[in-house]
Parts: structure tokens; C-alpha cells; sequence
């Protein structure tokens, strides 16, 4: 993991070399619509509070769970005790990125849905509320955070959620076996090169032209960055769009060359 003063630097970098964040210069068509009608989409939706309500209550959890750490720093799964209002506050995506899941939900309709990396459930109840008639599956490794997670989805009323607890190396492929196809993907889990690598591969078997595979915190470590760059190039990718926090790739056939981009966000 970059340290803080290296991730300022890194975002400062990019935000200097960063595409236009209005759409100003953008030639493709689907990306311009992106940036315009995606980005920059200002609507205060309903659901937003619901899903950031439900994060208040978790920040003022004071409860203690077990967490088994799968991802990055440790080889072999780890405890440790963590308090749910420490999750909630440091390892939750912030409302500026679920919202913005929310919306390309909402903008996209995918109808299968899968997310790697449940924690406390406030970004999966952003995807549930997005499309409550998609099919959305998420994966937890903790297995106690899993059932808080659980509790959360039962008490919001969620019916589209399939929460599947275990270690994602084991948990991925037979969930993968049962789908016919992958329309979203939202990988935020072990941020490690080899395992994030592995996830992508595994869902390629399952993508179409019109999937989205949306990968969190590609710049949050050398190994992050090298398997951000290994899977914006694979031949496979169409389009892929860096927001820093987020990396978005395409298999859209109506880009005939492999285009990247870089957007202010």
C-alpha cells in the first residue's frame, strides 16, 4: 500500500493529466455519454438516503467482530477484532463512489450483478436499490461481518441479494459455474496483483459486449496499479475509463481499437 503522502502525489498527478471531467475534447461517443449523462448526473435519488442511513447506524456500532483478512499483507488468512463503526468509517466506499455505482447501475440495467468484497453492505445496498429486479450476488470473506451484512439487508427489505460468505478463491468459480453471464461486475476485495488478475479471468468466461467490470482502488499500490495495467490491456477490453478511485472496462464491439482514458472525477 502507497502511503498517504505518495497517494496525494499520485492523485495530484492525476488530476493534473486528467481528461476533461465535462466531457470537453471526447470523440467516442459512448464515453462522452458517460461522462455527461453518468458523471455528472446531479439528481438527488431517493435511495441515496436509505443506503446512507444505513451508514450512520453502522458508524455509531460500537460492537466488536472477528475479521479474517484475506487480501492484501497477508499470505495466509489473518484475525483480528475491529469495531463495526471503524469498518463503516474507514473500509466502506464513500457516498461520492456508491452513488456514482448506483447510477450506472440505474443508467446500464445490468441484470446480473456480482460484487467481490460485501463488508458491512452500504455499497451493496447502493447496487441493490439501483435495480431491485437484478440478480446481485455478493461475496464476504469475514464471516462475522458477512452476518452484519446479512442483518443489514433484512432489515432494509433488500429481496435481490444473494450474500455468499467465504474466501473468494474458493467462493468466485462455483459462483461463476451457476451464471450464464456477468452484466456488472464490482470487484473491491483483495487488493493484491496475482488475486485481483485471477477475479478478472475468472469473469471473462462470463462477460458479453455489454458487461461492465468496474475494479476499486487501482491506484492504492504497486501491485494495484500493475494488475490495473495487465487488465486495461487485455485484448479482451475494449474501453477502459481511470477515475483514480475506480477503473471502468468495456467489451463493447463498437470500439474497433482499444481506447483508454483518463477522467477527471
Amino acid at each position: 500500500m502507497y502511503s498517504k503522502a505518495q497517494l496525494a502525489l499520485k492523485f495530484i498527478n492525476y488530476y493534473l493529466r486528467a481528461g476533461n471531467g465535462r466531457g470537453h475534447g471526447i470523440h467516442s461517443p459512448f464515453v462522452f455519454d458517460f461522462i455527461t449523462k453518468l458523471l455528472n448526473d446531479r439528481q438527488l435519488y431517493p435511495e441515496y438516503s436509505i443506503a446512507e442511513q444505513l451508514r450512520t447506524g453502522m458508524k455509531s456500532d460500537k460492537r466488536q467482530v472477528q475479521v479474517e483478512d484475506f487480501g492484501a499483507g497477508s499470505a495466509l488468512s489473518k484475525t483480528n477484532q475491529r469495531r463495526i463503526s471503524s469498518i463503516a468509517q474507514h473500509a466502506a466506499k464513500p457516498p461520492k463512489l456508491g452513488q456514482l455505482l448506483f447510477r450506472t447501475i440505474k443508467k446500464y440495467q445490468p441484470q446480473t450483478i456480482v460484487e467481490l468484497g460485501t463488508s458491512l453492505g452500504i455499497t451493496t445496498t447502493y447496487l441493490s436499490l439501483a435495480k431491485p429486479d437484478a440478480k446481485l450476488i455478493t461475496l464476504e470473506g469475514a464471516g462475522e461481518i458477512a452476518n452484519i451484512a446479512a442483518q443489514n439487508f433484512e432489515s432494509l427489505g433488500l429481496k435481490n441479494v444473494e450474500l455468499i460468505k467465504g474466501n473468494f478463491d474458493i467462493s468466485l468459480p462455483s459462483v461463476l459455474d451457476k451464471l450464464e453471464k456477468i452484466d456488472f461486475a464490482f470487484i473491491d476485495g483483495n487488493h493484491r496483483q496475482q488475486p485481483t488478475e485471477n477475479y478478472f479471468n475468472l469473469m471473462l468466461k462470463k462477460i458479453h459486449p455489454g458487461s461492465i467490470l468496474i475494479f476499486d482502488d487501482i491506484h492504492w499500490s504497486a501491485e494495484m496499479e500493475a494488475a490495473w495495467y495487465t487488465i486495461k490491456s487485455h485484448p479482451s477490453v475494449k474501453c477502459s475509463i481511470d477515475l483514480f478511485f475506480l477503473g471502468f472496462v468495456f467489451f463493447r464491439t463498437e470500439f474497433k481499437e482499444r481506447q483508454e482514458f483518463v477522467i477527471r472525477f
